[in-house]
């Protein structure tokens, strides 16, 4: 596990997110279950990988872009990657 990587697992059980972030989240991703459960999935998968950019952690999966503020550990918003 790399060093940002390792970092942001460190604070796993911290994440959150607000409601809107959840209706942001699960409309960008038509996602129906569990916001912050599916992040935290997404973080621990050998397949993402995690950098650190001023104050936020971008957390990229096979086809999705995950944005926490490194500060709060807040889930700000989860995108679909354009191909």
């Amino acid at each position: 596990m790399d060093k940002d990587k390792s970092e942001l697992y460190s604070h796993i059980t911290k994440l959150h997110t607000t409601q809107l972030g959840i209706q942001r989240i699960e409309c960008n991703l038509k996602l129906q279950e569990d916001v912050v459960a599916w992040c935290q999935r997404q973080i621990i998968d050998e397949q993402s990988s995690v950098s650190r950019k001023g104050k936020n952690w971008y957390v990229y999966t096979k086809d999705s872009v995950i944005t926490i503020n490194a500060h709060s550990d807040t889930i700000i918003t989860a995108h679909k990657i354009k191909k």
